[in-house]
């Protein structure tokens, strides 16, 4: 983790019962001022006093800045930039709402935004060390190490104490090759917390790049020994390895890495560049296209690397699309309703072969259709339907079963996936990203259609571990690439409905009756779609379209004459 919000705000959502008996507000007052009080009796204390509606001028910014907070560490970053955008109209000098707020602007991939928070923040208070660390990580992403590294130095000449200024600095001395600046950095870091898995996971990769292999290994192995689960770690040392040479060992972790987490942009990046090194190029384009495709404007530091990486040579290793079109169209059909540990659905195995059925009746030559599965048989699913895609000018994907919004990444969920706790979305569901992923390849019709935003059966008993925005209906808001079209069967954050009786969903049979209509252009039939949905549903379901094909060109299910 490459930014921090100040350690007075520091605020973790804590999975045990908040009591409810309320204390005196002049207590409460006295708790949401404090900086010092426990994080989670401040954020409570604060958001007493909002919800009552005693608070004004300053002491309202205050609260507002602390909710504000708690909203950055859920990752809701919406609702956060409104809440401490407030909190700046109430005092505008409130410096620590400006750098939230920054950092909300920044998470979404509004880097200028933030930049002018950050900028703004550290005119009002130019010795205000947290700020500088949250511009020279921009700075870091954006390629300007010398920029990064005198904020990174501004930070630490302001708040000495502070861990991350020391971590960030070293990164950027290893990247400019002062090896030995950023090994002393590491040094101060680990005075400041020994026990910070940050430094031996980063300082490992700094002494693989010096060649100091034994060192390097020292330092992740210490770190996977303790948490064998760490995939930062592991893909750090499957790095080592390639810079040792050692590919066998390198594919080793990558594998490892990528059989905990799935969805690991860097494990897929690391494993098909030692593909393409050993001539696979067909597994190394289905590596880096896994890794290549987002659905929002931010990346860490690491997962953007990782993530240009395969985007570039999956690039130079996609053939050539011959002149004309083939007409190939293909489709991959899922219907997961056979849940392990939460309610069964009985619609969605129904669903999809209603819709698989349809897709060959409109001449699709190659329809895959598969219910209730897990999550490894899900990703080869989508691995094998990516292959079909490569040869297709259309690649449509029709899903039907639970899925949900955690943390700002939306997943489907295989049926044997147990989301006892928030964080272990990213390796028991499928990112919406890798079924992006899958019709990526495909010359012209990119398409995925989701009747998949249903209520979260997991949301009651899952443990919030993370702190994270936990929703319990629906998708969020995407922002696919060009060329793709993504149809949710609810808009993002509503729930769409199964059949009654039996019968199929409302999304499905909709979908299966107009797909049939001939001369009915893609995008007006997801309008027609969309109002037969808010119809039948009496106004409780309204699909909702994100993106859309090439522009160029006209696209139509059935051409007619």
């Amino acid at each position: 983790m490459l930014r921090v919000i100040p350690l007075s705000f520091a605020i973790l959502i804590s999975s045990a019962a908040i009591a409810t008996a309320e204390p005196p507000a002049g207590d409460d007052l006295a708790t949401c001022r404090d900086r010092q009080a426990e994080a989670q009796a401040r954020a409570t204390a604060c958001d007493n006093l909002l919800n009552a509606d005693r608070l004004t001028g300053k002491d309202k910014a205050i609260a507002l800045t602390v909710r504000g907070n708690t909203l950055i560490n859920k990752r809701d970053n919406v609702r956060a930039i409104e809440t401490l955008s407030m909190a700046i109209d109430l005092d505008p000098d409130n410096v620590v709402a400006l750098n939230l707020r920054g950092l909300g602007y920044e998470r979404r991939g509004q880097d200028d935004l933030a930049m002018a928070d950050y900028n703004l923040a550290l005119q009002k208070r130019p010795t205000y060390g947290v700020p500088y660390n949250n511009r020279g990580v921009i700075q870091l992403r954006r390629g300007a190490l010398q920029s990064a590294l005198d904020d990174f130095n501004l930070s630490i000449k302001y708040t000495p104490k502070f861990l991350l200024g020391w971590t960030n600095r070293a990164r950027v001395r290893t990247l400019t090759k002062d090896f030995n600046g950023a090994i002393a950095d590491f040094a101060e870091a680990e005075k400041i917390d020994p026990a910070a898995p940050q430094i031996a996971g980063n300082r490992c990769v700094t002494w693989g790049l010096m060649g100091k292999f034994d060192q390097a290994f020292a330092d992740c192995n210490g770190l996977i020994e303790k948490q064998p689960r760490n995939v930062f770690a592991i893909n750090n040392r499957a790095g080592v390895s390639m810079l040792k040479g050692d590919l066998d060992a390198a594919l080793k972790d990558y594998n490892t890495a990528i059989q905990i987490n799935p969805n690991s942009v860097r494990a897929h990046s690391g494993r098909g560049q030692i593909y393409e090194r050993r001539k696979d190029l067909a597994q190394a384009r289905a590596d880096y296209r896994a890794a290549a495709y987002s659905l929002t404007r931010f990346d860490d530091l690491d997962v953007a690397r990782a993530r240009a990486v395969a985007q570039e040579r999956l690039a130079a290793l996609t053939p050539q699309a011959p002149a004309g079109s083939t007409g190939r169209r293909v489709a991959l059909v899922i219907g997961n309703g056979a849940y392990n540990n939460v309610h069964a659905l009985p619609n969605p195995p129904r669903d999809a072969k209603l819709i698989a059925g349809v897709l060959r009746d409109v001449g699709f030559q190659t329809v895959i259709s598969v219910s209730d599965l897990t999550r490894d048989k899900f990703f080869e699913a989508l691995q094998r339907f990516a292959a079909e895609a490569e040869t297709a000018d259309w690649a449509v994907v029709y899903y039907a079963g639970h899925g949900f919004e955690i943390g700002g990444v939306n997943y489907l969920v295989p049926v044997d996936a147990k989301l006892a706790a928030d964080r272990d979305a990213e390796t028991q569901a499928v990112a919406l990203e890798q079924v992006i992923a899958a019709v990526g390849a495909a010359r012209k019709v990119r398409l995925v259609m989701l009747d998949a935003c249903r209520d979260n059966p997991f949301a009651p008993t899952m443990q919030r571990t993370l702190s994270l925005k936990l929703v319990d209906k629906g998708f969020s808001n995407i922002e696919p690439g060009a060329g793709f079209m993504v149809v949710y069967a609810a808009k993002h954050g509503e729930t769409a409905m199964d059949g009654d009786g039996g019968a199929d969903s409302p999304f499905a049979t909709a979908l299966a009756r107009e797909i049939k209509v001939p001369k009915v252009e893609i995008r007006k039939l997801f309008d027609i779609i969309r109002d037969d949905v808010w119809a039948v549903t009496k106004h409780e379901q309204q699909p909702f379209s994100y993106g859309s094909p090439p522009g160029r060109e006209d696209f139509y299910f059935v051409a007619g004459k």
